[in-house]
């Protein structure tokens, strides 16, 4: 469970990785790489929550996701629309540690299933927001030159607080904290 969470974690919290990246000479973010980032991250955000509404029979843990889902759906529109915008093209790192992570996870959570599968996903949820309030606040914003994208991702920033809180409040519901 423990890998599980760590590579979860990663996976969604896509900048966490490119912090690590940083500190090991790789070139400095950008705007454009940290849009990709941003929108990476909503991405497995969603598929993960998609998963849920696959395989849970909970609930609490389908209204979850499915708030997720949509929340994560709006901001990375939101992204991709202030980057159309702004004429930006979101430009991936080339050493990105997300998809290799997410695939992992992904496989790791389709072989779960019942309670196992519901506890899993309220975990992955809980360990990825605080890393990606962590790394929002450290790393991205300090790295956006442009004001508006910066306003953008200060925006958002909130919604990231209220997803760990949600996701803390479903820990609690499955007795898993």
């Amino acid at each position: 469970m423990r890998s599980m969470v760590f590579a979860l974690s990663l996976l969604t919290a896509g900048s966490v990785g490119f912090v690590a990246q940083r500190t090991t000479a790789a070139p400095p973010l950008n705007d454009a790489t940290i849009v990709a980032i941003f929108d990476a991250a909503n991405t497995y955000d969603i598929e993960v929550s998609q998963l849920a509404l696959q395989k849970s029979k909970n609930a609490d843990v389908r209204a979850l996701a499915t708030q997720f889902m949509n929340d994560h759906k709006a901001v990375r529109q939101q992204g991709r629309d202030l980057a159309k915008q702004l004429k930006v093209t979101p430009t991936p790192p080339k050493a990105n540690p997300l998809a290799p992570a997410h695939t992992a996870a992904m496989k790791e959570l389709r072989g779960k299933s019942g309670a196992a599968f519901d506890q899993a996903y309220a975990a992955n949820e809980v360990a990825f927001h605080p890393q990606v309030l962590d790394a929002v606040s450290s790393t991205l914003l300090p790295a956006i030159k442009n004001a508006q994208l910066k306003a953008f991702v200060e925006k958002v920033g909130p919604a990231f607080q209220g997803h760990l809180e949600a996701a803390k409040q479903l820990q609690k519901k499955l007795g898993t904290t």
